[in-house]
């Protein structure tokens, strides 16, 4: 069996390191770029900030002395849990260099970013809690047989089992594929446009690959599964994206633009018709 130890730093980085000036013209001010949680009214960022709350809380993350973000993103997750939740140190892993870069260039001491892959990860110390948003969806390659793509989760859950203490938790948020396997001819070509040309050497999990590759190893506490609030997202962001326009084709091209309107209407509808989820999930270490 091969061993796949997640994407490449240069996959990831093709995609995330397009240019933060980019991102920021269509995500939320703190840019998270990830499935929010929406009630009626919520404006992007209240129902980011939302999601973000959720899975600290299930997480019990609050209040705690270290946190592990896999996948940190551009560090929101981390200064919420500092700032606002007041724990002691919030320790992020990325690929993205400029993601790396830009959380690096801030002055919150209780925040630390890393530029590494979990599975080369190597703490000093235990974590209290662990939180992965839209991470999971990179730990797999796109045609790995079903027993390969368990045997890399595993690694991760055993990896995350080491450590944390008994009864700690781990929230994950990731894309998992959906019941819907009936695609239109359309809907196929632009899944495949998605892989080939947006997220690289990826692949999404079935629900019941995550749960097997976790088992012995934690409790699942809650799972829920909220495609429609990922289809929303992509909604906003392509209507951001549209509004900004002209200053996105400036920055990165009329090509990326257009492959980033396609994978955001394409998205949606995805999640929409169920041909993918979007899985919540908070597991317990036993």
């Amino acid at each position: 069996m091969t061993e796949y130890d997640g994407a490449s730093a240069t996959a990831i980085q093709l995609h995330y390191d397009l240019s933060n000036d980019f991102y920021a013209l269509w995500l939320d001010k703190l840019q998270i770029y990830s499935c929010a949680m929406w009630s009626e009214q919520d404006t992007l960022e209240q129902a980011q900030l939302a999601k973000l709350d959720y899975l600290i809380a299930g997480a019990r993350a609050a209040g705690v002395r270290r946190v592990l973000d896999v996948g940190c993103g551009w560090g929101a997750l981390l200064h919420r849990l500092v700032d606002v939740y007041g724990v002691e140190q919030a320790v992020g892993l990325t690929l993205s260099q400029a993601q790396y870069e830009h959380i690096s260039a801030g002055s919150e001491p209780a925040v630390e970013a890393r530029l590494e892959n979990w599975i080369e990860h190597q703490p000093d110390e235990p974590y209290d809690a662990i939180l992965s948003i839209g991470a999971f969806e990179h730990f797999a390659e796109y045609g790995m047989p079903r027993a390969e793509r368990i045997a890399a989760y595993q690694k991760f859950f055993a990896r995350c089992h080491e450590w944390l203490p008994t009864g700690g938790r781990l929230a994950l948020q990731t894309i998992v594929k959906g019941s819907n396997t009936k695609m239109s001819r359309q809907t196929v070509r632009d899944l495949l446009f998605i892989i080939d040309r947006i997220f690289t050497e990826s692949e999404l999990p079935w629900p019941s690959e995550i749960f097997e590759a976790s088992e012995r190893l934690f409790d699942v506490i809650t799972v829920t599964n909220d495609a429609d609030d990922y289809a929303r997202t992509c909604a906003a962001w392509r209507a951001r994206l549209d509004a900004r326009d002209t200053e996105a084709r400036a920055l990165v091209g009329d090509d990326a633009v257009a492959d980033y309107q396609r994978y955001l209407t394409a998205s949606s509808k995805a999640f929409t018709d169920r041909h993918i989820g979007l899985a919540r999930i908070i597991f317990e270490k036993r």
